[in-house]
């Protein structure tokens, strides 16, 4: 608890201190001027009908009429007395229960409040904070970002310029800093020149003044940006910042990727130096109606089968685990290992599987990525746009609703491989998805989550893949700020390298079980300045060694939780 001192201590460190006390000290004196004439003329009015009091009374019967207590012992028994009661009974009520309140509020409490609220929001960060991430807008994609920062045990600020949204968030339990997000000095506070990464995903004219100011006061620190428009890359890159990404588009792109019964070629999602993480669908192929064990895809192709998705779940596989017409796996290797994957099922020749073109439902920027990628891998496609304007600039597209049945039917929605859902409203995507399943039960769905906690839902609604616009941010900036200790895939799907557990030292592989006691799958053991990708199970690992592991996110914090890597070899916040 403050002292009173202290309190007292603030206000008169408000900039308007001298003009709020002026105002004050106005409103008295007029307060006093008033009892000063109230009681002169109380003792004219007594001494007219023949009574007298003394001063102290006539201050006594001013105070009591004006503040409405009337204790109603002196009273007044002429007209005009009774009429000065009245007067002096309504000024007391507009200047003691009117207007000294408001005043009270407005020139002391007020600011007095304030003044407390601004001490509860931090203005700098502490002088020994380093290794940490600035952001400088706050949103859903920062929420899940800061998620899996805490998961790393790296350390973060959100600068706002709002001091009620920082209260806001300082009482949610964020780190956060009320400052100008374009004053130099503020960067300064926030220790810049120690900070890991700025984030910028503000708008794009506002991003452009940010990165300019954070130049001012660092020339070398990391910023990722987003840019909205096209014509806002070069300008953002201008202004100075080091990675300049367009996160709609590179959505619209991966949703465009994992369409299936396009191509029969494994998908590359991911790079570990020369580790390849791919996903492959096996709809139509020889692995269909096979387990694992035989398939024997490991003796023949080289890669290592670590995960499954199935019907939206991802599951580490075991020998005999199913291989039916909706898996799709997750295949680890080379670049030489997934080209003789790719003609182990014929994916060179780029099976066509269904004569109708792949329905995108939305236009908008993440829409329009998925068409220009579906353009240039020469696959046809129907865009279904609601807005006329969009939709007159192609003739691939569909003005109408995605509801209605006649744009769909007119869309080839009874014919084509997939249907991409790319709207930014996730009750949106949550109903078309639903309607879709029914009209096609057999036809693959993928569909764009705006957030985390929505991507569940869209899979019972009957999605196939469902991609996260927040997932995607977060996979991309921690790619960015630690590109060889964690790789992001979809859905929280990671691949991430850990030093070695002493208590695993000098064992096998296939002795440790890592599979069974944390479920993620061991992809590569990286020796002094080798990686040895899709290692034995008999190899004996070595002290020094490092592991590559694929898991989801719990995965892996069961497997950090269990098998910790040696203190002097964490990497740093």
């Amino acid at each position: 608890m403050k002292t009173m001192t202290t309190q007292l201590a603030l206000l008169m460190q408000l900039s308007r201190r001298k003009s709020n006390m002026r105002l004050l000290i106005r409103f008295s004196m007029v307060l006093i001027l008033f009892f000063a004439l109230y009681t002169v003329l109380f003792h004219v009015l007594m001494l007219y009908e023949g009574r007298r009091y003394s001063w102290i009374t006539g201050l006594y019967w001013t105070l009591t009429t004006m503040s409405t207590l009337g204790f109603g012992d002196i009273t007044f028994s002429s007209d005009i007395g009774k009429f000065f009661s009245v007067v002096v009974l309504l000024s007391g009520i507009i200047f003691l229960l009117i207007i000294l309140p408001f005043t009270f509020i407005q020139f002391f409490y007020a600011p007095w409040l304030d003044e407390q609220n601004k001490a509860r929001a931090p203005r700098a960060v502490a002088e020994s904070l380093s290794g940490h991430l600035i952001f400088t807008y706050f949103d859903a994609v920062a929420v899940n970002l800061i998620q899996k920062l805490g998961q790393y045990g790296i350390n973060y600020v959100i600068l706002t310029a709002e001091l009620q949204k920082a209260l806001d968030l300082h009482d949610q339990g964020y780190a956060v800093v009320v400052g100008d997000l374009d004053d130099p000095q503020t960067y300064h506070r926030l220790n810049i020149d120690r900070a890991a990464m700025v984030i910028v995903l503000n708008d794009d004219v506002a991003s452009t003044n940010i990165i300019f100011t954070i130049r001012e006061a660092n020339a070398n620190v990391v910023t990722v940006t987003n840019a909205d428009a096209d014509d806002s890359l070069d300008i953002l890159e201008m202004a100075g910042s080091t990675h300049v990404l367009q996160f709609t588009k590179m959505l619209g792109q991966a949703l465009a990727r994992r369409v299936h019964g396009v191509s029969m070629k494994a998908n590359v999602v991911g790079r570990f130096d020369q580790l390849l993480i791919a996903e492959a669908p096996v709809m139509r192929t020889w692995l269909q109606g096979k387990s694992l064990a035989e398939s024997r895809l490991r003796e023949v192709t080289g890669v290592t089968v670590v995960g499954i998705w199935e019907e939206g779940q991802f599951r580490i596989p075991g020998p005999q685990s199913l291989i039916g017409e909706s898996t799709v796996l997750v295949l680890a290797g080379t670049e030489a290992q997934l080209d003789r994957f790719d003609r182990s099922i014929g994916g060179g020749r780029e099976k066509q599987l269904n004569s109708g073109p792949v329905v995108v439902l939305g236009g908008g920027r993440v829409g329009m990525a998925v068409a220009n990628t579906l353009k240039a891998r020469d696959i046809d496609y129907r865009v279904v746009e609601k807005k006329t304007g969009i939709a007159a600039q192609d003739p691939h597209f569909i003005q109408g609703s995605a509801a209605d049945l006649e744009t769909l039917v007119k869309a080839s929605i009874h014919e084509t491989p997939s249907v991409i859902i790319t709207t930014h409203d996730d009750n949106l995507n949550i109903y078309l998805t639903i309607y879709c399943r029914r009209l096609r039960p057999d036809v693959q769905i993928i569909s764009r989550a705006s957030l985390d906690r929505n991507i569940n839902t869209l899979h019972r609604a009957g999605a196939n893949l469902v991609m996260s616009y927040s997932s995607l941010v977060t996979a991309t900036i921690l790619n960015l700020l630690h590109p060889q200790k964690i790789l992001m895939l979809s859905e929280g799907l990671n691949v991430f390298r850990t030093a070695l557990n002493p208590k695993l030292e000098n064992k096998a592989l296939l002795d440790i079980q890592v599979r069974e006691n944390t479920q993620c799958s061991v992809v590569a053991v990286k020796r002094g300045e080798d990686l040895i990708i899709n290692p034995d199970p008999t190899i004996i690992l070595e002290p020094g060694d490092e592991l590559l592991l694929i898991g989801l996110a719990e995965s892996e914090k069961k497997f950090i939780e269990k098998y910790p890597a040696p203190a002097s070899t964490n990497p740093e916040p």
